[in-house]
């Protein structure tokens, strides 16, 4: 290879380089070395508390749990609107799929004060129960009413994830196994199932990293509970505990890449 020519590939990659070492490996080293007390005399105590301390953990827990709970949700619901717009013949198909993927446009913030308006304390729901029933019903500030404003956005994002692979589904396949008389439910098993297996894959890891690392909405209406992405903002803003929030920042990063993974290797089976 002739020296100039070298130089030519240094010059392309030594700005790739320079953005990638700044604004990812450095902030990555830095908040890890923070996490474990400096890089003098680094420790695992940030660590051992979250372990311990019932605070941290839980909200290891609930970030978890509501995470997993709304990539299912999102899935089986995306999965069914898909198979809808894509096989149904319907008047109005793009502007329905134009509102399907209208709360793109909400940023989360919103999304929570839209949650506070349907299911707060004086919300649409809890001046319904209170006509009906007598006292009102309201879930907005609670981890339930969290999980909803997670399904807001995460069916839009999995919907067009699946739709298109739904679309390009071989029909003739399918014909050919009714033909061979596969009942619907194989049909979907043992054709449909395996070709959707990498879309369903990516809008699951999708999903759940949205919902794992997702601010603003959690911000609004995580009063009575706690998630990792509060509890690393209290910890920082609050507390000033910089070493805790590095800590809980890492274990969130180390879990959602670990999950992220899964379905990498899953969806290359």
């Amino acid at each position: 290879r002739r020296p100039d020519d070298l130089a030519v590939l240094i010059c392309f990659l030594l700005p790739s380089v320079v953005v990638v070492a700044y604004f990812f490996l450095y902030p990555v080293i830095f908040l890890f070395g923070s996490s474990l007390g400096g890089w003098t005399s680094p420790s695992l105590a940030n660590y051992a508390a979250i372990l311990e301390h019932a605070r941290y953990s839980r909200s290891v827990v609930n970030t978890i749990a509501l995470s997993l709970g709304v990539t299912v949700v999102t899935m089986v619901i995306a999965l069914a609107l898909a198979l809808f717009l894509a096989r149904a013949r319907i008047w109005g198909r793009p502007l329905l799929i134009a509102l399907i993927n209208f709360p793109l446009a909400f940023p989360g913030v919103v999304v929570g004060f839209m949650i506070i308006i349907l299911f707060g304390h004086t919300g649409i729901l809890a001046s319904v129960t209170q006509a009906v029933l007598g006292q009102k019903v309201s879930f907005a500030y609670t981890l339930a009413g969290l999980f909803v404003a997670y399904l807001y956005f995460s069916i839009p994002r999995a919907t067009v994830t699946v739709l298109a692979s739904v679309e390009g589904l071989d029909r003739s396949l399918e014909d050919a196994a009714r033909s061979l008389g596969a009942s619907p439910a194989q049909v979907a098993f043992y054709v449909m199932a395996p070709a959707l297996v990498p879309a369903l894959t990516a809008g699951s890891a999708l999903t759940f990293a949205t919902s794992m690392g997702a601010f603003g909405t959690a911000f609004t209406i995580a009063q009575q509970f706690e998630v990792l992405p509060m509890l690393v903002y209290t910890e920082l803003t609050l507390a000033f505990n910089i070493g805790m929030a590095s800590a809980l920042a890492c274990v969130l990063g180390v879990i959602t890449f670990g999950m992220l993974s899964l379905y990498r290797f899953v969806g290359s089976e």
